[in-house]
């Protein structure tokens, strides 16, 4: 019930990739997302309102909640590798899909942490919500370096 968003953010993520165009990479197309999932203030991605501090403070300071966060990183990578691979028409195990889901995942992490900690010190969304997205694009802009000659860039 603690991350009880989960699972909608996986649907929208995947509805990303699979509604992409043609000249859309799969990498670029979750670039999008992200910067289309804070315009529309999806639920998943709103860390910044209510209880969320708390809600941070909470995990932190939980064992278990920790090993969950962790869990769902690992199963968030893992559903991407395969999507990525699905999207390019490709066979699983394709390391060129796992290395992106890995590096994907961890940029939306540091993202994440980011702007948290923007909207902790200046109580400001469109400050938390900015140092997200641009760590995003910078992170994509790695992660396109990374897959370079791989259908995935």
């Amino acid at each position: 019930m603690f991350f009880d968003l989960d699972e909608e953010g996986r649907e929208d993520l995947l509805a990303a990739l699979q509604k992409r165009d043609a000249e859309t990479s799969p990498i670029e197309a979750l670039r999008l997302f992200a910067h289309w999932a804070i315009a529309e203030q999806r639920p998943y991605i709103c860390f910044f309102e209510g209880g969320s501090e708390r809600f941070m403070e909470t995990i932190r300071s939980s064992e278990a909640l920790k090993a969950r966060a962790r869990a769902i990183r690992d199963e968030l990578t893992g559903m991407l590798t395969i999507a990525l691979a699905k999207a390019a028409d490709r066979r699983q195990p394709d390391p060129a899909a796992n290395l992106a889901a890995t590096l994907l995942v961890a940029t939306w992490e540091v993202a994440f942490l980011e702007a948290h900690r923007v909207f902790h010190q200046s109580r400001d969304i469109k400050k938390a919500n900015k140092a997200f997205l641009a760590i995003v694009d910078q992170g994509t802009r790695g992660l396109n370096a990374a897959v370079e000659g791989s259908p995935y860039s």
